[in-house]
């Protein structure tokens, strides 16, 4: 039985292992590069740096002097936090009313939100730029207003499965010693929710702040609100020419703030995932 144990581990360790490299491997392959002149990156991209290949830090000075990188960083910041804040709130309130409220229209909202997880961004880009357009969304607003809209579907989704698990009981405590409906949800459930509502700012931030395709059709290439997705794109040249030692410095800029936060609130993600899934 030991033996048949061991075995288990090591080819579990084994398959865990060969997966963290293949993880793994495309970031540091980006790293490695970072560091590297453009004409090594072309012919030798696999190669370790040397005092030939190596260019310090030249790479990241040019990548932020010919994208305006900080200021690329400052919307970024600001869309992201500003949609997973309105994300958490709206979404969280939304499921806690939907859960707790047993009707026909919280039964269609309900299907209605879960419904939308399935529709594909391309069906509705144009009708959204269109819709932003006319009502003067091109702007961080008008972006997080947008992002709080296609990130619903899977928050409440989340959200709604914790609320489920939650006991009515305490809720009843609460309004017993004279807490009103908004008082009872933010002193009481809310602060219950807390592993669910970590884990929808985790998967929210990553997207949002790695999204490029949205803040595109929104902001576009020529406004002051360009994330840093977008301003990469200024890396293209004519002919589709572009400096490839740059592009990775620039790659390793910008996810180095994700992969902080998501270090920082990983633990969170397997308990609200595992929370969010719990039927009632």
């Amino acid at each position: 039985m030991e033996t048949k144990n061991k075995i288990r581990n090591i080819i579990i360790f084994i398959v865990l292992l060969i997966l963290a490299v293949a993880f793994l491997f495309p970031i540091a392959f980006v790293l490695l590069n970072s560091f590297k002149g453009k004409l090594f990156i072309a012919n030798e991209p696999f190669a370790f740096l040397s005092s030939e290949n190596f260019v310090g830090i030249q790479n990241y000075i040019d990548g932020i002097e010919q994208t305006g990188f900080f200021t690329a960083m400052k919307w970024s910041l600001v869309i992201t936090v500003g949609s997973v804040l309105l994300i958490l709130l709206g979404t969280s309130m939304t499921a806690y009313w939907i859960t707790r409220v047993k009707s026909k229209v919280s039964s269609v909202l309900y299907y209605a939100f879960v419904f939308s997880m399935i529709v594909p961004f391309q069906m509705v880009m144009f009708t959204m730029t269109s819709l932003a357009d006319t009502l003067k969304m091109r702007n961080p607003i008008g972006m997080i207003i947008l992002y709080l809209g296609f990130g619903a579907g899977l928050s409440v989704f989340m959200f709604s499965g914790f609320v489920k698990s939650v006991p009515l009981e305490i809720e009843e405590a609460a309004m017993i010693d004279g807490c009103n409906p908004l008082q009872t949800f933010f002193r009481v459930v809310f602060p219950i929710l807390k592993p669910t509502a970590v884990t929808v700012a985790i998967l929210n931030a990553m997207w949002i702040w790695n999204d490029y395709l949205l803040p595109y059709l929104v902001v576009g290439l020529t406004s002051e609100y360009k994330t840093i997705p977008v301003r990469v794109q200024y890396l293209l040249g004519s002919h589709g020419s572009f400096d490839m030692g740059i592009m990775m410095g620039l790659l390793v800029l910008s996810i180095l703030p994700i992969i902080i936060f998501y270090a920082f609130c990983q633990k969170f993600i397997i308990e609200g995932v595992v929370a969010g899934a719990v039927k009632g």
